[in-house]
């Protein structure tokens, strides 16, 4: 982690090269490492790279003829407001501009904003909140969530309610008009967690009450599949049950069947994809960072059941949970797998680990110090 500031200009002179996904874990991880050893420089590298993520993915590219906040406020309301027009991915490309033919290859290094990198910086910034106890972060989680649902949500109120995949960095136009997968489950818990931890912080801020996106998100899960192969997604897929666990745990939520429903598609997907024969391939040919996501997920499993034992009460669906975890609890040996394989040195000597180095060392660390981003931490 103090190789990946070192280069990516946090904490150092070199230019600073920021990325959405990548950065959000990267707070969470040196969240944990203070924690964990209790050396302030840690925190203080969390609290640097959110400042520098706001000013960086927060205003327009230097290559664009547009400048200041992409929210369009002035300089003064966007600092005190940095979130309220989303934030960019960070892709090496500008945007698709109007007009021009969709590329699908080239589509995914163009710049623009995805649901899933916001809702994953807004559980970063809430995670900050709860380790410093300044409500000002989960306060800015709250503005992103409000802005992400309004543009990213389509369609009129019911079945034919929809989301888009990917938007134009000013939120105007959808660049992906297609719905990712787990987007409305990655929303409907996020801003959950957002709402419980506003009311748990003191003199919280006021702020977007998230509400009415929880009502709407939730009618976009309902009766909704979310077994998946992709081990990505499907280590997103056991994170969100992790965080849907530890507000049931707490009583911030009722939870209903939906942790029942979750770990069920888990083990559905993981079956599916211990079928597959990736983790048989050579290094050369594997995207860790996608292999890790599913670690990190896999990690959660123990946490789920820390919870239900910790507070059964809060349980509702409890003797199905235990069924589901009990039968995903072989599974941990898969993500001991992935980790140890990609903690060889040698297996991290290709050019494909070289082509994403930032996204697979900071997935790397996050698997070795999981809680940074799967222990929703008490209340400062």
């Amino acid at each position: 982690m103090r190789d990946f500031a070192e280069r990516t200009g946090l904490g150092s002179e070199r230019p600073q090269r920021r990325y959405l996904w990548t950065d959000a874990f990267a707070v969470c991880n040196f969240l944990e490492l203070a924690r964990a050893t209790r050396e302030e420089r840690y925190r203080d590298l969390a609290l640097q790279l959110v400042e520098q993520v706001h000013h960086v993915l927060g205003r327009h590219r230097a290559d664009d003829r547009r400048s200041g906040w992409i929210s369009g406020l002035g300089e003064g309301e966007g600092e005190l407001h940095p979130t309220r027009g989303g934030l960019r991915i960070g892709k090496k490309l500008p945007e698709r501009a109007p007009g021009d033919p969709f590329d699908e290859r080239l589509e995914w290094d163009r710049d623009g904003q995805y649901f899933h990198y916001l809702t994953r910086w807004m559980q970063a910034l809430d995670q900050v909140s709860r380790s410093t106890g300044d409500p000002r972060f989960n306060a800015w989680a709250r503005e992103l969530a409000e802005a992400a649902h309004r543009s990213f949500t389509t369609g009129p109120p019911g079945r034919g309610r929809r989301m888009v995949w990917k938007m134009s960095i000013d939120l105007s136009r959808p660049l992906v008009p297609s719905m990712g997968h787990h987007d409305p489950l990655d929303g409907f818990v996020t801003c959950l967690q957002l709402q419980a931890t506003a009311a748990a912080l003191p003199g919280a801020p006021r702020g977007p009450d998230l509400a009415d996106a929880v009502t709407d998100l939730a009618t976009l899960i309902e009766g909704r599949s979310w077994a998946t192969a992709d081990p990505l997604g499907l280590g997103g897929l056991l994170m969100d049950a992790c965080r849907v666990a530890q507000l049931m745990g707490v009583g911030a939520w009722a939870g209903g069947d939906l942790l029942d429903v979750l770990l069920d598609a888990a083990l559905e997907g993981l079956s599916h994809y211990s079928r597959q024969g990736e983790l048989l391939q050579p290094a050369s040919h594997r995207l860790a960072f996608r292999e890790l996501g599913l670690a990190i997920g896999i990690a959660a499993i123990e946490r789920i059941e820390s919870e239900v034992r910790a507070a059964p009460g809060g349980f509702p669906n409890g003797t199905r949970v235990r069924a589901h975890l009990e039968a995903l609890a072989p599974h941990r040996a898969l993500g001991s797998a992935i980790e140890s394989f990609w903690v060889d040195a040698s297996h991290r000597r290709s050019s494909i680990w070289a082509e994403h180095r930032d996204i697979n060392e900071v997935m790397l660390a996050t698997c070795l110090v999981p809680d940074g981003v799967l222990r929703m931490e008490r209340v400062v």
